[in-house]
């Protein structure tokens, strides 16, 4: 059974997806609220993100934490 994502594998892939797609560290900062510094930062690994501004990601990216289902 493979490991579960983590909450900050799952908002480095969205930020790098992002990111790939056109979208610019200023423009994220703009619209989601965390400052791009931060942004740069967590997704060089270098800082993790308070659950303040993983909340703010995670609801600019339409993201949603939810129980994982038991194992038969």
């Amino acid at each position: 059974m493979p490991e579960p994502k983590t909450m900050s594998a799952v908002l480095k892939a969205a930020v790098n997806d992002a990111i790939a797609d056109g979208a610019t560290f200023r423009s994220i900062e703009r619209e989601s609220g965390v400052l791009r510094q931060s942004l740069m930062m967590f997704v060089k690994d270098e800082q993790g993100l308070q659950l303040a501004k993983a909340d703010l990601l995670a609801r600019y990216f339409k993201l949603e934490l939810r129980p994982m289902k038991k194992a038969r």
